[in-house]
């Protein structure tokens, strides 16, 4: 005959009988109690995510609505204002390159905005950035635009920036640079420095016509220059005899940053 204690419970059993059906029968109870408790908790739990999930999902199907109807009012408006500004311009003398102009700001702004509704209006990768605003200048058959970068996620407002950016200088340079030539290129590479945490984008121009230094800054020169100090960037244009080079260093801080 034996007897052991074991926690709260004392099981006895005498003459090699086996423990006391009381103890038996209140254990499990006891176990059904807590299995059926356990239950209803993971009842609980799953209708809570179901719940949340939903909410997650309307939500994202709701922003998504908002971004669209953004986007579409954004561009009627950039339509409206290119077909004011061609019927403005329409009659007065020597204004056909100026309308051209405007209206190929306008589309630039277009296709940033495009990418921005790809990625959900938040940021765009640079290299989708690059490819965007100068694939209507390149050709499909004979790629002459060479672009080379890292990975790097831009703000809205430097999507924006760059796009425009881009848009006047393939713009230049199919006018008087290398893309108005057979044989002429252009180089776009783009490198991160980590120990300064700074980009370095350089549009190279090669095997164009001669290349000589405007007697006046136009309003092209201007605005890529703007363009690029808005980020406390430095913007150096180079007319080098070899092609004309525009070269941008910026901190990343200020071309990364969301806020």
């Amino acid at each position: 005959m034996y007897a052991i204690d074991h926690g709260t419970h004392e099981h006895r059993s005498t003459n090699g009988s086996g423990p006391s059906q009381d103890v038996l029968e209140a254990e499990n109870v006891s176990l059904r109690l807590q299995l059926a408790q356990a239950k209803v908790d993971a009842k609980g739990l799953l209708a809570q995510a179901g719940i949340q999930a939903s909410e997650r999902e309307a939500s994202d199907k709701l922003q998504k609505l908002i971004l669209e109807e953004l986007h579409h009012r954004i561009k009627n408006t950039l339509a409206t204002v290119s077909a004011i500004a061609s019927q403005s311009l329409r009659d007065v003398p020597g204004a056909g390159q100026a309308r051209q102009a405007l209206n190929g700001r306008l589309d630039a702004l277009g296709r940033a905005h495009d990418l921005l509704l790809q990625a959900r209006w938040t940021s765009a990768d640079l290299g989708n950035v690059v490819r965007g605003a100068t694939e209507a200048f390149d050709k499909v058959d004979a790629t002459r635009i060479a672009i080379a970068g890292p990975d790097l996620r831009l703000s809205s407002g430097a999507v924006i920036a760059i796009a425009m950016t881009l848009n006047e200088l393939c713009t230049n340079a199919t006018k008087f640079g290398a893309l108005s030539q057979a044989g002429g290129s252009v180089d776009i590479a783009w490198t991160v420095d980590d120990p300064t945490q700074r980009l370095r984008l350089t549009w190279t121009e090669k095997n164009g016509p001669a290349v000589q230094t405007p007697t006046r800054r136009s309003f092209g020169t201007r605005l890529v220059e703007t363009l690029g100090k808005q980020f406390k960037g430095a913007v150096e244009l180079a007319y080098e005899p070899s092609g004309f080079v525009y070269v941008l260093d910026a901190p990343l801080a200020a071309l990364t940053s969301t806020e």
